[in-house]
């Protein structure tokens, strides 16, 4: 059975830190892409970051570019995301994604974590 399990979400004040981390069974972690999506109230999902876990290149979508840093951990078969300086525009559900092929979309993942809340306090 194919799990992807969110944790280290939560309640932070604006310019704090988190770091999420997403555990992983069921599929062959290094022949996937892995990634980190958010969806606000109201809003569509939208990608912040992919990673290879077979070869390491990662993705970020451009908005996303110098305050989070996606890494793995491929004997633990899991992939964290750490978020610095936070805003409260930040604050979303934050999602785990899979996919086989080489992709960072929000609709064109193969697997879906249930998700991790993240709230930013101004």
């Amino acid at each position: 059975e194919v799990q992807l399990v969110e944790s280290g979400g939560g309640l932070v004040q604006t310019g704090g830190s988190l770091r999420l981390s997403c555990a992983t069974t069921g599929f062959p972690f290094d022949d996937y892409v892995i990634g980190w999506f958010r969806q606000a109230p109201g809003k569509e999902r939208e990608a912040i970051s992919c990673i290879s876990a077979g070869d390491g290149i990662t993705y970020y979508a451009d908005s996303m570019k110098g305050r989070f840093t996606i890494s793995s951990d491929n004997a633990k078969n899991m992939v964290s995301l750490q978020m610095n300086s936070l805003k409260s525009e930040d604050t979303a559900v934050y999602f785990c994604g899979a996919a086989v092929e080489r992709r960072c979309q929000p609709n064109g993942m193969d697997y879906w974590g249930k998700g991790t809340q993240v709230t930013v306090s101004s």
